[in-house]
């Protein structure tokens, strides 16, 4: 097998290495954001399915909301507010 960098030198190819279509995207477009109204799918027992094999019959040991972490984040502003509600509800408790 060649290379990859023969491949992306040879003529035929060379386009692949300079078009965007062909680009990994990164990490912080690759997850959909996903806002407060449905930040308890990721700990909801509700949605937490427990998988003995995968599609091919082969033995695994994961959960759907591993899936769902990978394919989903909390937009920022949620997760500051989630923060900042975990800190009053802090200082709440402490001056009761």
């Amino acid at each position: 097998m060649s290379s990859q960098e023969e491949i992306l030198s040879d003529g035929r190819f060379s386009c692949v290495a300079r078009d965007p279509r062909f680009w990994e995207m990164p990490e912080k477009e690759r997850k959909v954001k996903i806002d407060k109204r449905f930040r308890a799918m990721f700990h909801d027992k509700k949605f937490k399915l427990r998988y003995t094999v995968d599609k091919r019959g082969r033995p695994v040991n994961y959960t759907s909301t591993e899936n769902l972490r990978k394919f989903y984040a909390l937009s920022e502003s949620d997760s500051d507010l989630s923060a900042s509600d975990g800190k009053e509800l802090g200082v709440k408790k402490k001056k009761k």
